[in-house]
């Protein structure tokens, strides 16, 4: 039985499993490709996924979705919220002349059921699970029943209280303005990591409070409620933003440790779903806690592993079963097209060619195979950089329009983990952060001396694990920069001739696209 899901609204995504073998066959983003970042399904999307099969599927899955308003009124398919009774629709759909099964499933089931499936946890191992996101906040556990329990309600929105702090703050953000933009969340983790630990003062603390009691539900965040605050518009790089985003992150993450301490109190594995799983502050503090036997984020935490989700949710109707086989490499395959070649000299891959152009201080972008599912970079869309030095940091920054001071992530070997990093265990999507114990890889610690780690085994990534060994060779050190490939506001770079393009744009030293290497010659 071949199911195709689709996801609608933003981070739009269109997956196939094969629930025969409990396989992942795919899972197509729409915003790679470059297209612009949060893209809906588009019709590139849907043909793509339609190379996929001999014949039309069994069964058509639509993930719940809804409009962007605090009423949620406009609904496509099971809609937003709901676990129990009425969280599901199900039916007969005639699909291109066929009849099909069509399953559709809430956006709140959606992130539970992708977690689930692509955690390392038998199916029959009771879970927790912790869904955060722009809307929801809340917990719940999976029996060996595959029944969903819903625990409790810590907060309405917790992500779009975090980001909110930066509107706030930045005078760029109308203060009519309505939406936040989906961005602010990943600059505000940014800002998180320069800010200064302590006590709430006064000021501090009367906005975290003011901004944490606000019913969502009915009173949406508005920055016109703010105006007498001293926090309204006083920059996105002041200290006192910096000061205050560390705190608020404390308060939030506080409140739902307190209701996890209270009431999760078997030592079930934790899963984390929804786009706060993105940050890696957060994830490493649940890792910390003790509160979990273990803890798993899914690379597809956020609204891209919906479609993923729902197709589980529908197998596990029809079929009983909800786990899959699956590699975070299941994304749209690399299109080798013609390359303008004028100022770009070729030549066959050779690994020690490149690691050697690494070590002289070289920005190579690197593409292998399909994209990665989920936001990072993990060896298939990224650029890389020697680690040694800050400059490097800086560079890569400039290089990707970005603050010069913002983090810069690692990749490093498995097994030489622990001699860079305090990492016993294995980081392999990139979501968490841990201490750098290596003080000469100065381009990837942060100014908190963390550093957002991935690391590598062979029959993870075999041709990124070798650049790594073949780095390591020359260098003695088995660590790169990783940084995602990709035009500013858009997704993964997946064409070479919107690669070389890309190279002569920023500045890249060089690229790889399959088994080719192109050197951009100097101007």
């Amino acid at each position: 039985m071949n199911i195709l899901s689709f996801k609608s609204g933003h981070d739009g995504t269109v997956a196939g499993i094969d629930s025969t073998d409990q396989k992942l066959l795919f899972s197509y983003e729409a915003e790679k490709n470059s297209f612009p970042r949060y893209t809906p399904v588009t019709p590139d999307t849907f043909i793509d996924a339609g190379l996929w099969f001999k014949d039309l599927p069994d069964v058509l899955a639509l993930s719940g979705w809804s409009s962007n308003g605090s009423d949620h009124v406009t609904t496509s398919g099971a809609g937003y919220f709901g676990v129990g009774p009425g969280s599901e629709s199900i039916g007969k759909r005639t699909f291109f002349g066929k009849s099909v099964d069509y399953y559709s499933s809430t956006h709140e089931r959606a992130h539970i059921w992708c977690s689930y499936a692509l955690s390392p946890f038998q199916q029959g191992e009771p879970c927790y699970v912790l869904l955060w996101e722009g809307a929801l906040g809340d917990f719940y556990e999976i029996d060996a029943g595959l029944n969903i329990r819903h625990l409790g309600q810590v907060m309405t929105s917790p992500g779009t209280r975090f980001a909110f702090l930066y509107a706030l703050a930045d005078p760029d953000f109308p203060i009519s303005g309505g939406e936040l933009r989906p961005e602010d969340p990943g600059r505000l983790m940014a800002a998180c990591s320069f800010g200064e630990n302590g006590p709430a003062d006064e000021d501090e603390q009367a906005l975290i409070d003011q901004i944490l009691s606000i019913n969502t539900a009915t009173d949406p965040l508005r920055k016109s409620s703010f105006v007498n605050s001293p926090f309204f518009n006083i920059g996105t790089d002041s200290q006192k933003l910096k000061n205050l985003a560390t705190k608020l992150s404390d308060a939030i993450f506080d409140r739902f440790h307190q209701f996890a301490e209270k009431n999760l109190n078997q030592s079930y594995p934790l899963l984390i779903a929804g786009g706060c799983g993105l940050n890696g502050h957060w994830n490493t503090r649940w890792k910390e806690s003790g509160l979990f036997r273990e803890v798993f984020i899914p690379p597809t935490t956020g609204d891209s592993g919906c479609a993923i989700g729902t197709a589980v949710d529908a197998m596990r109707h029809f079929t009983g079963r909800a786990k899959l086989d699956w590699s975070v490499y299941s994304g749209q395959s690399f299109c080798d097209d013609k390359v303008d070649t004028d100022g770009i000299t070729m030549s066959e891959l050779n690994l020690k060619v490149v690691a050697q152009a690494l070590m002289d201080g070289q920005i190579i972008g690197w593409t292998r195979g399909n994209c990665e599912i989920g936001p990072r970079a993990l060896g298939n869309r990224s650029i890389l950089a020697a680690p040694f030095s800050s400059e490097t940091r800086v560079k890569l920054n400039r290089i990707k329009g970005r603050a010069l001071n913002s983090p810069v992530a690692p990749s490093v070997l498995q097994e030489d983990a622990a001699q860079h990093f305090d990492l016993s265990g294995s980081s392999p999507y990139m979501l968490d952060f841990h201490r750098v114990k290596n003080p000469d890889l100065a381009a990837i610690t942060h100014v908190d001396g963390s550093a957002r780690v991935q690391t590598v085994e062979r029959d993870q990534n075999p041709i990124f694990y070798d650049l790594l060994n073949e780095f390591k060779t020359i260098s003695g050190v088995g660590v790169l920069c990783n940084t995602s490939l990709n035009f500013k506001n858009s997704g993964f770079i997946n064409k070479t001739s919107d690669l070389a393009h890309y190279a002569r744009q920023v500045g890249l030293d060089g690229f790889v696209a399959g088994n080719t290497y192109y050197k951009v010659d100097a101007p």
